[in-house]
Parts: structure tokens; sequence; C-alpha cells
């Protein structure tokens, strides 16, 4: 007993504080997503904190920290600059309406369709985008900085590089604020080491009066409590027309992040989140934020890797990191606006150097070379573009080289049965192996009568049974009997001129659906 309130007193300990550690370094890159979007910077503070928190609440993933991100800002700069932010807010609304219902549709677990080699992809790219998302801190103009972090995306800003001590003081703060979360840990786990170097950081540039870049440098965070808003927009169908595509895109990207993550987090802590539950998490939580004046949100990698590596697992984390993040606005604004940027880019560099997958460059010699291709594409893609492309694009090239190689796989072994040639076919009939399917069979030189037997192939798709109905015209053309042994009912009745040409055995004959709308 005594060891188990032990234990739970320490997962307490930690999810507090690694909350207070991400609320620190929310702060930044909440103002720098709202600079990116158009909007002013509490509209992205406020989406932090509502996203956060009730995601934290209700969503599927303990430990995993939403807010504003640079995904979804980069979508919201052109709908801002067109139309407004009331419209901004009443697309973050029906976005979450969106969300919800592809949670009530369960639609979450299509994220198992990811494959491995398009996860490290998205892993390294990211770890990627967020490396040259920090560079920009090191310009002279201090908004710069951080509008470059707002990449996720992987844009590069042209800046005015500091030089001299200005830049020799950056990087020495940024130097030894990862010392310090590389050496603490294996003196002491009191206290995050992410947390314990941003203060001791901020505490040497405030005692010794160094000058350089703090968060105040980029904007004031100083406000109230977001208030109940519903959006200043006409409610006609001219509306829905121009906040419907920028709904879904947002929706969409949203969640392929925040699933993505989930299944980061996952394999990080050994668990199992929800996805399910994470999509209507993410619904609820935008939905509200619509209301409420925020610019919308959906997971964050690099804030959830600071909460895992500073011991954060549970749903307290999440919700204190929120709920701080309300009292830096509310109260502590002066003294956040203090801590020094190269604090929170030593720490942001750290979670590059745990995000990125290192051991892709002693693997990628010893998986397949398709496979080695889309982790490569994904990664370039993910800095190029953005992370939901790079997904999309990276599924689409693993079925296209599934398809490929599967399509390899189909072959028959001839033999003879009286007077007639019995073609066993082995391996899945469907779009990809239709050529190589046709190729086998020579009407030609056959002889009058051919047997093909179906039993241990497969007909996955429409092409399938096109391809049945035209090797069937092949043989009646060439004055043949053909038959067909052992095909499912779907199958048989889904051909028309080789229908009659099936041998019924109801004993043995399969039974398994088509990937066809043919029937519909």
């Amino acid at each position: 007993m005594i060891d188990l309130i032990t234990q739970k007193t320490a997962s307490l300990k930690n999810d507090l504080l690694s909350g207070l550690t991400v609320a620190l370094a929310l702060v930044p890159e909440a103002v720098a997503f709202a600079f990116v979007a158009g909007v002013e910077p509490l509209v992205g503070l406020y989406a932090a904190f509502m996203v956060g928190l009730i995601t934290s609440l209700i969503g599927g993933r303990p430990g995993m920290i939403s807010g504003a991100t640079g995904a979804l800002a980069v979508v919201m700069v052109t709908l801002v600059a067109e139309h407004g932010v009331e419209y901004l807010f009443a697309t973050v609304l029906l976005m979450g309406l969106i969300q919800i219902l592809a949670g009530i549709l369960k639609l979450g677990k299509f994220i198992r369709m990811v494959p491995h080699p398009v996860m490290l992809g998205f892993v390294n790219g990211l770890a990627i985008v967020i490396f040259l998302a920090q560079l920009g801190n090191f310009g002279k103009n201090s908004g710069e900085g951080w509008l470059a972090n707002t990449a996720l995306e992987g844009s590069v800003i042209d800046v005015a590089w500091m030089q001299g001590p200005e830049l020799w003081i950056i990087l020495g703060l940024v130097a030894l604020t990862m010392a310090i979360i590389f050496i603490l840990p294996k003196l002491t786990n009191a206290i995050p080491a992410s947390l314990a170097a941003i203060v001791t950081v901020s505490l040497i540039v405030i005692g010794f009066g160094i000058e350089t870049k703090t968060v105040g440098d980029v904007a004031s965070i100083a406000g109230g409590l977001p208030s109940f808003h519903i959006p200043v927009v006409p409610f006609n169908f001219e509306t829905l027309w121009i906040i419907l595509p920028y709904s879904i895109i947002l929706a969409a990207i949203g969640l392929i992040e925040s699933l993505l993550t989930l299944s980061l987090i996952d394999e990080i802590t050994e668990t199992r989140g929800k996805g399910n539950r994470e999509c209507i998490g993410q619904g609820v939580a935008n939905t509200v934020t619509g209301l409420f004046g925020g610019m919308g949100g959906c997971a964050m990698i690099g804030q959830s890797m600071i909460n895992v590596n500073s011991g954060g697992r549970g749903r307290l984390s999440g919700i204190t990191a929120a709920l701080c993040l309300l009292a830096f606005i509310l109260f502590a604004s002066s003294l956040i606006e203090q801590i020094p940027i190269a604090a929170l880019v030593g720490v942001m560099f750290i979670v590059v150097i745990g995000t990125f997958e290192w051991t892709s460059f002693r693997i990628i010699r010893k998986i397949p070379k398709s496979d080695a291709f889309v982790l490569i594409l994904v990664s370039g893609v993910t800095v190029a573009t953005d992370l939901a492309i790079a997904v999309i694009v990276g599924v689409i090239v693993s079925a296209l080289v599934f398809a490929w190689e599967h399509a390899k796989h189909i072959y028959a072994e001839p033999s003879e049965e009286g007077e007639s040639k019995v073609y066993a076919l082995r391996g899945p009939l469907f779009f990809g192996s239709v050529s190589h399917f046709r190729d086998i069979f020579h009407p030609k030189t056959d002889p009058d009568h051919v047997v093909i037997d179906f039993q241990h192939s497969r007909v996955c798709d429409h092409s399938g049974i096109e391809a049945i109905d035209a090797l069937a015209d092949r043989y009646q053309a060439a004055g043949k009997v053909l038959h067909l042994r052992h095909l499912s009912p779907e199958c048989i009745e889904l051909l028309e001129k080789a229908k009659n040409l099936v041998e019924v055995d109801d004993m043995t004959d399969p039974h398994y659906h088509i990937a066809t709308d043919k029937l519909a």
C-alpha cells in the first residue's frame, strides 16, 4: 500500500511539473502561430488554453498536449486575409463539428493504415522541421524568429542573422540549456530537467542583466479570461460555401497530426490511446474554441515530447499545462515575458534530438528499397510542404508499391485432367495483377477444354471480374470451352459474359466479398 501511495505521489508530482514545463514552452509558440494566421497573440493563447484543456480532459491519449499549431495556421492565413477573423472563428466551429462526426463514424481506426516507413518519415521530417523552425530565432528582428518557428511546415524565412557578441550569447545560453537537460537526470529526477534548465537560464539572464531576446520581445501575453462569442458572420449558404473547404482541410490536417502523434506517444509509453475518442475530443475542443475567440488547434508533437520526456503521463499533465498557461495570461505575464528565447530554443533542440529516429541511418540499407524510398520521400515532403500532405503521399506510394509487389504473386500451376487442361490459379486477382493474369493463358494453343480453378486464388475487385470476362471472350473467340471452378457466389453474380461457364460446387466453393460497388 505504501509503495502504491508513493508511486501515485511521484506520478502526480511528475504530471504537475511537466505540465508547468510545457506551459512555459507553449507561450511563444502560441504567439508565433497567431502571427502566422494573421490574428492577435491572445487568439493563439486562448486556443492553446482551451484546446489543451478540453483534449486533456476528454481526449483519447493521456499525456498528449494539444494547442495552436503551425500546420493549421498556414491554412488559416488566407482565410483571415480575405474574409477576416470572424470567418476564422466560424471555420474553427465547423471544423470541430466535422471532427466530432469523424469520431462518431469511428474513422480514427484508419490511422492503422499508415505504414511504419511513413511513420518513420513523418517523425524524421518533423524533427527536421522543428530544428529549421528554431533557426529564425537567431535573426536580429525579434519577431522574425518566432514567425519562422511557426513553420512546422519547413518554410524558411530570410532573416538578418545575428553577429558578434549577440550571436555568441544566445548560442551559449542554448548550449547551457541543453547541457542542463542532459546532465541533470544523471544527478536527480526530483524535477523535470527542461523546467530546471528554463528556470536556471532565466535566473542567470535576469541576475546578470544579460541582453538577449526574451518572450516579451515577441509580444505581450497579458489578457483576461476568454469570453463567449458567437462568430459575427451572415448565417447563410454563401458563408457556408466560404468556410466549408477550409473547415474540411483543417479538420483533416488536425486529425492526421493528432492521430499520428497519438501513435508515437503510444509507442514511447508502451500504452495504447483511443483514436476515435481523440477525434471527438479534438472536435469538442475546436467547437468550443470557435465559440470563445480561439484559432483552433490539434496535437503538438514537440510539446507532447517535452511532456513525456519530463515524466508527464496522465491527464493531469495536460490540464496543468493549460491552467498554467491561463494563469500566465491573467497574472504572471510580466514574469513569463522575461524568459529568454534561448532557453526555449535549447529545449526544442533536445526535442529534435529525441524525436529523430537515428536508427534510420542504420536500417535504411537493410530494409527493402521501396520502404527506404517511402521513408525519405515522407521526410522530404514533410519539410517541403506539410505533414498532412506528406502522410497522404506516403500512404498512397506505399499502397502502390504494395499493389505492384503483390501483382507479381499471381501464377498458375497447369495440369492435365482427361482431355482438359487445368490451371490451378494462385495469388490475388486485382487491378494490379490483371496484366499478369492475362499473360498466363494461351487460348490459341490450349486444348479444346480448359478449366481455371480459383480455389487458391481470390478475386479482390471489379478489375478482376472484368479480366475473367475478357478471358472468357478470348477462349470463346478461339472456339474453346472454358470452365471456371471454385468462384464465390458474389463473384458469379458480378460476372456478365462468363457467368454460364462456372462449375458450381456448394461444398467447396469459397465465400467472400469483392471490393466493388457494381452490386450497389
